[in-house]
């Protein structure tokens, strides 16, 4: 939690961003601030693959077990040793799937130089908040946070995001934090990662109903209406974005 995103929106990224760990694909953050939440989406993400690679190893010594013991027991009913290797594949199938997503990295981008200048989308009669420039924190503050997390899975890219290339992005994303506040950087937030979004990956926009950034919901409302496959619900501040077909 930080003074941009209260306890209870942490809690809904963390609790959404676990339900993406079994889905193929990346995490993203565009717009980090001070690296708060990618402390806590780099630490569920470690701990998502130390508990899948323990949990897969426990299974297949079981399996493995099972079947010395169906050929060195003649005692064991032949039927009894057939189910005992249909419930083994199929517990280590779904084992197998999570052991491929452990390894997931969490990629960070931010300008690091503050908010950019505001368009006419970001026009507010709220107040004069959220100027360019502000919200300035330095990629070596949030490169030392990582740091003292102990984390080795994230990867952070400093740029402005409409200077962001195909290759600075993975391939495929399973989660998305997209925390640009301006009409700008959530619109080019949303290019970027919608092409790569897995079918049942899910984006979250912060901002979305904060009457001093109205910017983050017009680019929203935007997307959405070019893209009638999405869908989104609203929770707090977060618009949460995922394809029609994943519900």
């Amino acid at each position: 939690m930080n003074d941009q995103v209260t306890k209870a929106e942490t809690a809904e990224i963390l609790r959404l961003a676990e339900q993406c760990l079994e889905i193929e694909g990346e995490f993203v953050e565009l717009g980090c601030y001070r690296g708060d939440t990618s402390v806590l989406l780099g630490k569920l993400l470690a701990k998502s693959s130390s508990n899948s690679t323990n949990c897969g190893k426990t299974v297949e010594k079981l399996c493995k077990t099972t079947a010395s013991l169906c050929k060195k027991s003649p005692e064991f009913v032949d039927k009894m040793c057939k189910s005992s290797k249909n419930l083994c594949k199929k517990t280590l199938n779904p084992v197998d799937n999570r052991c491929k997503t452990s390894g997931k990295r969490l990629w960070i981008y931010d300008s690091f130089a503050g908010l950019p200048e505001k368009t006419r989308e970001d026009s507010s009669g709220a107040g004069q908040n959220f100027q360019a420039g502000e919200l300035l924190v330095t990629k070596r503050e949030v490169v030392d946070k990582i740091r003292r997390a102990g984390l080795r899975n994230v990867i952070i890219k400093k740029a402005w995001f409409d200077e962001l290339t195909d290759q600075d992005l993975p391939t495929e994303i399973s989660f998305a934090f997209l925390d640009g506040d301006l009409y700008e950087s959530i619109k080019t937030s949303l290019k970027l990662v919608a092409p790569r979004l897995s079918p049942q990956g899910i984006m979250i926009v912060h901002d979305y109903n904060n009457p001093e950034l109205p910017g983050s919901a017009r680019a929203v409302d935007e997307f959405l209406h070019q893209h009638s496959e999405y869908r989104m619900s609203v929770h707090y501040s977060l618009a949460i974005i995922s394809q029609c077909k994943s519900f």
